[in-house]
């Protein structure tokens, strides 16, 4: 019978047949999205904490912070060594022109 739980079951893989034979034909392929999860996990965490953030342009420079920080993160660069250098530069009176030298991608100081 269909309503059966081997009914439900056979229904469910029938769904996603593709996806499991995509799986099973490439080793490369995660059965599930748990390290993505655990990635965006401090930044969902984070975001509800920014509801708070008084105002809107507040909320706006808390997600350019915490979109900054993050990409630190996935190039390898120490985010607080990052912001740092990218401060004291910018007072130290970087070049607007050159910003994209700024960049977490083409920082010079990666950790």
């Amino acid at each position: 019978s269909a309503k059966s739980p081997t009914g439900e079951a056979l229904k469910y893989i029938a769904k996603y047949w593709d996806g499991l034979c995509l799986f099973l034909g490439d080793g490369r392929i995660e059965l599930d999205n748990n390290p993505v999860e655990r990635t965006i996990r401090p930044i969902a965490l984070s975001r509800k904490n920014a509801l708070f953030a008084g105002h809107d342009a507040g909320a706006q420079n808390w997600a350019v912070i915490a979109s900054l920080i993050e990409t630190c993160k996935l190039n390898g660069i120490a985010p607080h060594d990052y912001l740092s250098g990218v401060l004291t530069a910018i007072a130290a009176g970087h070049k607007q022109t050159d910003i994209n030298d700024l960049l977490p991608w083409n920082y010079a100081k990666p950790v």
